[in-house]
């Protein structure tokens, strides 16, 4: 105790010099006495719990260590809490004099108990940063340290740091949801990163030079992450087991500090400002109850909302049913996912009027996450011309428009842009000029021909390059562009990316095959030939496991006749739609060679552009009858078109005399009765009916055609029989063996080709 009696006598010297340096003198030494007054409290609270004794018998007892062993009470205090805390080092007591180096642990274990006791009575988080670096991390080499505490929408923000210059600060002083690498990392696994030589990838961070060492820590608290930790070194710097174990012990006490912080300002009455403030309705809407099961009520509706509910919008904090009775489950569950993803949610049109007969339609719906318990409503009441384009644009597949500043302002992709271009989300946009590093070297001097029309001829032009994707894959975009001019001078670049991979792979298919079949002389053998190549290129196989929304999992084969004279119409597709919805279809062209295949074709793909208009499936199937009438030829078909909807796990399908949909579950094989409609090509203007099956987790349902099970002496049923025995044996299987070996043991022997699609539902109950 004589030196803490000592550091009071010199303190006491300056508490009479009236100016600054005496104050601070006064404050450092008032709060190493609360430091010290709080470890031994700790302390005492351990001997009272252990001993059974009162909190001033356990002071006591902890003075009276003291004197028996000759140590402080503050070196006893901190043996005492770190054996509770799990430390087990030796003893004083127990150490002979000459193993200096157990010695030194034991000091080293007890300053850093010291360092934690003052971190944990500072007043902010910033001091508390001071304390831990001062007071433990210079010992291991760390010359900074940062605290960022996680915010209610996902962002960090910087609340405390030690040795970092006022700007360095300022710049790091958010980071935001989508948090780059390593800090995402940190976030999603909750475990720390050890960088000794820096970041090696590239990533952007805090510090002197990019090699210099960081560590990178969750703070967590009550089992939750509440804040990421750096800690920096002022060059590469060897991080050993014991220095990360003690680095990991000083920031446990970190989570504390920011756990008790002040929580950050209430954001409800900045939004209400905010939508107050627009010209379309808007609302402020709170989330209540646990998540995934949270309702919703309405805190607040701006004017324009008021006005579009009319004489009966309600008050603020009323449930949602009250405002929006006939859209409030499709409302509640956008703000439920926007709330955990924290992306935004968004719908063209809900199918209804908010209030039927009061309100007009809801359109352009959006649902962005504001918060922890608040998610803010957005929608327009008369179309806007300029999101009606963008989601036209969104339905061209792989199409995304973009615009480059060449003024020193920025670049803007649209969502589909970071996918076709193989660039992460949390990545900045690449401007069109600095595109040539990810593009394949021999398409470089198609990029520059293509710049120079853009830049210095002021015309527009376009080009098909090789984007090259960091695991090595090639992918075929089309570039489309027109220069954006003022006074003559090119100030920027609007255009489109097109990922047209496809059709180059299926070009590329055609153009190898007439290559190697030009060398044959028999026509007839040409043609086949032909119609075999293109059936593989339009409808390849999935070699894995397809992962669609709505928990689903699919797996299908095509497996071409014997006989290449017999090459014929099957095809299937599995497709998401804008809707968010799943179409799944299979159909089988009657007749064999390359006009059975190029109806394939042509059927395949109306399909898909019809299934794009939102429709039901009997109305699809309408339709493609109508298409097979009029560009057939004649020609027949059979198919199944089913659409599923994710949300409810709700399978609604049409069948044109197609093969009935075989269904799996809990082990057994169920044949799904279709309704028994006719061909496709068979009549004009025929009405298709529908029906309708709930899905569940574990189902799996087989689409097929007619080569898996057709017999030359046996009917259909016996095959379908036989095709659900099998189905049964192989229940447990996963989807792309399921297919693989229903495929090896199919009993069809027509020698015709077969197609054979799996949907597999995973996940637990649908959302309500």
């Amino acid at each position: 105790m004589t030196g803490s009696a000592d550091a009071r006598g010199a303190s006491d010297g300056a508490l009479t010099d009236p100016g600054l340096a005496g104050l601070t003198a006064e404050n450092r030494w008032l709060r190493g006495r609360l430091a010290q007054r709080h470890l031994l409290d700790l302390a005492a609270g351990v001997l009272a719990a252990q001993m059974r004794l009162s909190p001033s018998e356990a002071a006591d007892h902890l003075d009276s260590l003291s004197r028996a062993t000759g140590l402080s009470a503050e070196d006893i205090a901190a043996d005492i809490v770190n054996a509770v805390d799990g430390d087990r080092g030796p003893s004083v007591t127990a150490l002979p004099a000459s193993d200096d180096h157990a010695l030194r642990q034991l000091a080293e274990r007890r300053r850093t108990r010291r360092t934690a006791a003052a971190a944990e009575t500072a007043d902010t988080a910033g001091e508390a940063a001071r304390t831990l670096l001062d007071g433990g991390l210079t010992s291991f080499g760390a010359d900074s340290l940062w605290l960022w505490r996680r915010t209610g929408p996902g962002c960090l923000r910087l609340t405390g740091h030690a040795g970092v210059g006022a700007a360095e600060a300022v710049a790091w002083q958010w980071i935001p949801p989508a948090a780059p690498e390593p800090f995402r990392s940190v976030l999603a696994a909750n475990t720390a990163v050890w960088l000794e030589e820096g970041p090696t990838g590239g990533e952007l961070l805090p510090g002197p030079s990019a090699g210099a060492a960081r560590a990178l820590l969750p703070l967590t608290r009550r089992d939750r992450t509440i804040g990421v930790a750096l800690v920096g070194w002022p060059g590469p710097t060897p991080l050993d087991a014991a220095v990360r174990r003690a680095v990991a012990g000083l920031l446990e006490i970190a989570g504390t500090v920011l756990d008790t912080e002040e929580p950050d300002p209430a954001t409800a009455p900045v939004l209400v400002d905010v939508l107050d403030s627009l010209a379309h309705p808007a609302g402020l809407l709170r989330m209540r109850g646990a998540p995934g099961v949270r309702g919703a009520a309405v805190e607040h509706l701006n004017d324009e909302a008021v006005a579009a509910l009319g004489s009966a919008a309600p008050a603020d904090g009323a449930p949602l049913a009250h405002a929006f009775p006939a859209v409030h489950g499709k409302l509640a569950r956008l703000a439920r996912r926007a709330l955990s993803t924290t992306h935004p949610q968004r719908v063209a049109r809900l199918p209804v009027s908010p209030r039927p007969g009061e309100a007009p339609p809801m359109l352009d719906v959006r649902v962005l996450p504001a918060g922890e318990e608040h998610a803010v409503l957005l929608w327009h009441t008369v179309a806007a011309p300029g999101l009606a384009t963008a989601r036209a644009v969104a339905m061209l597949q792989d199409v995304a428009p973009f615009q480059d500043s060449l003024t020193g302002g920025e670049t803007v992709w649209a969502p589909q842009a970071y996918g076709i271009l193989g660039v992460d989300r949390a990545e900045a946009p690449v401007p069109l000029t600095d595109l040539r590093d990810r593009v394949h070297p021999d398409d470089r001097p198609a990029l520059t021909e293509l710049l120079t029309a853009l830049i210095a001829r002021q015309a527009g032009a376009q080009a098909v390059l090789r984007i090259v994707l960091a695991d090595g894959a090639v992918r075929h975009v089309r570039v489309a562009a027109e220069p954006l001019i003022d006074k003559g001078v090119v100030t920027g670049l609007a255009g489109a990316y097109q990922d047209v991979s496809d059709s180059r792979r299926t070009e590329a298919a055609l153009t190898a095959t007439f290559d190697h079949l030009t060398a044959l002389h028999d026509r007839s053998e040409l043609r086949h030939h032909l119609a075999l190549q293109l059936q593989q290129a339009i409808v390849p196989e999935v070699p894995g496991l397809q992962e669609l929304p709505g928990d689903l999992v699919v797996a299908a084969r095509y497996r071409p006749a014997a006989e290449e004279y017999r090459v014929g119409g099957d095809w299937y597709d599995v497709l998401a739609l804008p809707s968010g919805r799943i179409l799944v279809a299979v159909g089988d062209i009657a007749g064999h060679g390359i006009d059975s295949v190029t109806g394939m074709v042509a059927l395949r793909n109306a399909q898909r552009a019809l299934a794009f208009t939102g429709h039901s499936a009997r109305r699809l199937m309408g339709w493609l009858n109508e298409v097979t009438l009029r560009t057939g030829g004649g020609t027949t078909a059979t198919a199944v078109c089913a659409l599923y909807d994710p949300e409810d796990r709700g399978l609604v399908w049409s069948s044109a005399g197609h093969l009935p949909m075989l269904l799996l579950r809990d082990g057994r094989a169920r044949l799904l009765d279709p309704p028994r409609d006719v061909l496709l090509g068979a009549v004009a203007a025929f009405a298709y009916r529908e029906q309708r099956i709930g899905l569940r987790p574990g189902d799996t349902l087989l689409l097929y055609t007619d080569g898996l099970i057709e017999r030359r002496h046996a009917g259909l049923d016996e095959g379908l029989a036989l095709l659900a025995a099998a189905a049964e044996r192989l229940a447990d299987r996963e989807p792309d063996r399921l297919v693989d070996e229903l495929l090896s043991t199919a009993t069809g022997d027509t020698d015709d080709d077969t197609s054979i699609v799996a949907v597999h539902v995973r996940g637990g109950p649908p959302e309500r």
